[in-house]
């Protein structure tokens, strides 16, 4: 099997449990027409990267109190990130001013940056940000400072608040943890919450990116409503009252599909 589908695969798995909050080894096998014994094995190794939790011949989404580690979430809604990559690419011209935050969706955007853009000047506290950008040509980096988040390789304490607050740039990209089903922009922890409102607050441009796998998904900390920053690019389908709201507020959402085309919502 190729990799492609395996990860496409396990991405169904984990947008079913979204949605189910629970099932058995037999209703995913069901429902993806493979057998059990395949989905055995995707629900081992999701296990094992820390994705889903499982008990009594039942599986669910694991919760924490933080976010899973990095490498995990890279192979968790992979396409729809790059997806989002391409949609954000043309909002930024070459020699723009980016403020670039945390998490895997915005390491996507850096990379497609890097492979597009020329003389950008960014702002961040993400130091995978900074790896994907090292190739960009006339690229100029600045990374905030502090203690590290190892799990991450990023900054999100008090040292990245005060970081941000030193830049005025023309765009800001930046994920959260997860949306609430009536609009909430959510986090693991109040250093990330700070962090995500620290790089809203220097831009001219705010866009969010979120990939649809963080829609509905409960968190304790939250700050902002979704259509409070000016452009949010998902794979998520918002109800119609959120989509309301957005337009009445002035924020475009952008909605990628699965062929690679965005489509405006």
């Amino acid at each position: 099997m190729r990799r492609g589908e395996l990860n496409e695969r396990r991405d169904a798995i984990i947008r079913l449990l979204c949605a189910q909050d629970e099932l058995s080894a037999q209703d995913l096998a069901a429902r993806l027409n493979v057998s059990v014994q395949t989905i055995r094995t995707d629900l081992r190794e999701l296990d094992e990267a820390a994705l889903v939790q499982r008990r009594h011949g039942r599986v669910r989404l694991r919760q924490p109190s933080e976010n899973i580690g990095y490498a995990p979430r890279m192979s968790v809604a992979r396409s729809e990130k790059q997806q989002i990559a391409m949609a954000v690419k043309p909002m930024i011209e070459d020699g723009s001013r980016v403020a670039l935050g945390t998490g895997t969706t915005v390491e996507a955007c850096a990379r497609q940056l890097a492979a597009s853009h020329r003389d950008l000047f960014v702002a961040t506290n993400n130091i995978h940000a900074v790896i994907a950008l090292q190739g960009a040509s006339g690229v100029s980096v600045s990374l905030a400072g502090g203690a590290v988040r190892l799990r991450d390789l990023d900054f999100v304490g008090a040292a990245s608040r005060a970081f941000f607050a030193d830049y005025m740039v023309d765009i800001a990209i930046f994920s959260c943890g997860g949306l609430s089903l009536s609009g909430d922009v959510l986090d693991y922890n109040t250093d990330e919450i700070a962090a995500r409102e620290a790089i809203s607050t220097c831009a001219t441009r705010r866009v969010l990116v979120v990939d649809r796998e963080k829609f509905g998904r409960a968190l304790p900390c939250r700050k902002h409503m979704i259509w409070d920053y000016d452009v949010v690019v998902t794979g998520a389908d918002f109800p119609r009252e959120i989509m309301r709201k957005c337009q009445e507020a002035g924020c475009e959402v952008l909605r990628v599909a699965t062929d690679e085309r965005p489509l405006r919502a």
